[in-house]
């Protein structure tokens, strides 16, 4: 068991910075608030221009800030709200000049504006301030991208060092249904997404999409950024990169989009394995409004976005002939068992398809892959002051898909469904203090191995069963297209994933210096239902030995043997962050993180270590392992140079610790298949015309020696 003294260190650490955070006279960054612009004021020549007047407007709401520049020709203006301002500037004996700045969510802005004295000028922005790699969009540029199937995250990989992960494939739930990307060269679970500042990664540490793996609400976003790498301290959870959005948010005056995108057959080519061209139809359609609810103080936003698709899908596969099925085989005559010919005229067809030899041919069919899924986000904002502000948003997201088994005896699917809420306060006690706390909560329901009826009756007939109870096994010959089994006879999964999360983030700026503090903390819960195997899984060697009923193996679960696991841990982290304008062109990025992640717990203790490879049974109850990430502190370094002083360059570096925490994903399904909770039978070499008993329990668990693992940025 963890030591009282070591919770007793750990919530001291993470508690003291917090205490620091909130509680000190002077020290009274948020992801999604409180971001700093500034930059320099210059002539055509090059001179600076003193005090030279500045004003702000948000091109959302209409919010302005009005300040004057330095005698120096610098500007700061802390403490902004995320999104697109119309900027103006005015200076005696110098035309008024206006440009339009992006202010992001994750990082410090830079824009040096150069007044001319016949025309206006426009900002000319070069990312500076900040040793952070990353890229961002804007709301208008996510939407006129051409994404296939409009997939906000397909935004992502269109940054250096970002690249869509190749082992990706639509419906494997265990991985999660999002797309898999690597950030820098980090595994795709190693990053982390986020929303409106909460992380909406899910209980495989994958990014957030639907069952068909897309990842809605184009229109619902107002900011993409991507942070590839040296990254400050206040993000954490992540060794990889941080895929971040933000949700639009109602405008001064009311505004709104009805959409529909169509694909279909008709603008697309035949396979060359088509017989003919498969049908497809792909309907995306929805409605965005967003506006004041009161003037100046209330604003909302609202979009549903529909998907309704059929993909035709055309199945090869490979089915004995109807000479292999008489026990003429090309290796010679086979006495074929009774059994096994009632099983494959039941199940597999026979060829209609080119004959590969005489034993096997290739069946084809065409079916439907039929996909319906609602998304719906909506936002308020609502300003109680001039020193408080309110913002919350509602997500939801559900998508199902379901579509013919390799042989066509029954219909498969999959699932998903998620929801994210979160409520925000920011307080601005001066121009140069503002606090941000937010919570939120995310959750996942997700359903794998889902089996429906189809056009072939005998995947619902018992009879064909093996496991009492059960429909037919499955069946896996060499050379033949696998047997899945019948209704309900694939393993299957149900998800639970619950994350509720709270944030605080100080932001303070003080002449030549910007401090950031903060401290987050996550609570998951981690349910998981899982039947694998129920009816069990024949191997045959070779055509020749099905024909004879001459199984090799037979692997399947107890009877009843459905294992269930509730997984909770809680994460903690806290920072602190510098960044120190050394000169006009030369800013030190300096921080320091401390995160930990308690070891994971079962709400019935159901969980089983092995600590030594030579015990002769496995210990029950936790702990899984000692925890190393009690010295998980991270600094972060960096620096970001403008070499020729006129915002046309910009030279930046760092370096970074970003621990891997050990999330339950590491150790859910080692631990669902942990004897004596969950028990299977595997009989092998079986005798002829046999169907055998189940044999022995196989016994798999975790390790305790879990060490710890960590990245480190050099750039």
């Amino acid at each position: 068991m963890v030591s009282k003294s070591y919770k007793a260190k750990e919530f001291f650490l993470v508690g003291a910075l917090a205490f620091a955070t909130t509680m000190h006279p002077g020290l009274l960054s948020a992801e999604t608030a409180g971001r700093t612009l500034l930059g320099t004021i210059s002539a055509q020549s090059g001179s600076r221009i003193p005090a030279a007047a500045l004003a702000l407007k948000n091109s959302s709401n209409g919010e302005t800030r009005s300040l004057s520049a330095k005698p120096d020709g610098t500007y700061k203006v802390p403490n902004l709200a995320p999104g697109t301002y119309e900027v103006l500037i005015s200076a005696p004996g110098f035309l008024t000049a206006q440009g339009t700045v992006l202010v992001t969510a994750d990082a410090d802005q830079v824009a040096n504006f150069v007044l001319q004295p016949v025309a206006p000028a426009q900002s000319r922005v070069v990312e500076g301030g900040s040793s952070t790699v990353r890229g961002v969009v804007n709301s208008a540029n996510v939407s006129d991208l051409p994404l296939n199937g409009r997939s906000a995250s397909d935004v992502a990989a269109f940054e250096p060092g970002v690249t869509t992960a190749r082992t990706q494939t639509v419906g494997q739930a265990q991985r999660g249904f999002g797309t898999q990307m690597t950030i820098s060269g980090a595994r795709p679970r190693q990053n982390d997404s986020k929303l409106d500042g909460i992380s909406v990664n899910d209980y495989a540490n994958g990014p957030p999409g639907s069952a068909l793996g897309v990842n809605l609400g184009v229109d619902a976003v107002e900011q993409f950024s991507v942070l590839t790498s040296n990254y400050p301290a206040q993000y954490g959870r992540s060794s990889g990169g941080i895929i971040s959005a933000l949700t639009r948010s109602g405008t001064s005056e009311f505004h709104g989009d009805v959409y529909e995108f169509l694909r279909n057959s008709a603008f697309d080519a035949r396979n060359f394995f088509d017989i003919k061209k498969p049908p497809f139809r792909r309907n995306q359609f929805g409605v965005s409004l967003g506006g004041p609810l009161w003037k100046d103080h209330t604003f909302i936003f609202g979009d549903y976005e529909g998907l309704r698709q059929s993909l035709g899908i055309t199945q090869l596969d490979t089915v004995p002939t109807a000479a292999a099925r008489a026990g003429t085989l090309s290796s010679g005559p086979v006495l074929v068992n009774s059994n096994v010919l009632r099983f494959l005229n039941a199940f597999y067809p026979l060829p209609n398809g080119p004959l590969l030899s005489a034993d096997t041919g290739i069946f084809t069919f065409a079916d439907q892959q039929v996909t319906p899924e609602n998304y719906f986000t909506t936002k308020l904002d609502h300003r109680l002051s001039d020193h408080d502000a309110l913002n919350g948003t509602y997500m939801f997201d559900s998508s199902k898909v379901s579509q013919p088994d390799e042989l066509n005896n029954k219909r498969t699917g999959y699932q998903a469904q998620r929801q994210l809420v979160t409520i925000g306060e920011t307080h601005t006690f001066s121009t140069h203090l503002i606090n941000s706390a937010r919570v939120g909560v995310y959750r996942v329901v997700a359903s794998t191995g889902l089996t429906f009826p189809g056009g072939n009756a005998a995947a619902a007939d018992p009879s064909y069963g093996t496991v009492p109870g059960e429909n037919a096994a499955g069946v896996s010959v060499p050379g033949l297209t696998g047997f899945t089994g019948g209704l309900g006879v694939p393993s299957h999964y149900q998800f639970h994933w619950t994350s509720i999360q709270a944030y605080d983030d100080v932001s303070l700026v003080r002449g030549l210096h910007s401090w950031k503090f903060g401290f987050r903390a996550e609570r998951i819960r981690d349910n998981i239902l899982s039947d694998s195997d129920p009816g069990g899984v024949f191997s045959f060697n070779s055509l020749a030995n099905l024909l004879g009923n001459v199984p090799f193996s037979l692997a399947a679960a107890l009877p009843g043997a459905v294992s269930e696991r509730g997984f909770r841990q809680t994460l903690l982290g806290a920072y602190v962050q510098e960044d120190w304008r050394w000169r006009p062109n030369l800013t030190i990025n300096l921080g320091l993180r401390y995160e930990t992640a308690r070891v994971p717990s079962e709400v019935h203790n159901k969980l089983t270590v092995l600590r030594h490879i030579t015990d002769a049974t496995p210990h029950l109850g936790a702990p899984l392992f000692s925890n190393s990430t009690r010295r998980n502190f991270e600094p972060r370094v960096g620096f970001s140079w403008d070499p020729f002083s006129n915002g046309k360059a910009a030279v930046s570096g760092g370096f970074g610790i970003f621990d891997v925490l050990p999330l339950p994903y590491l150790i859910q399904f080692n631990e669902l298949n942990s004897a004596p909770f969950f028990e299977s039978a595997n009989a092998t070499t079986l005798p002829p015309s046999s169907y055998p008993g189940l044999a022995f329990a196989s016994l798999t668990a975790s390790s305790n020696t879990f060490r710890q693992a960590y990245f480190d940025f050099q750039q």
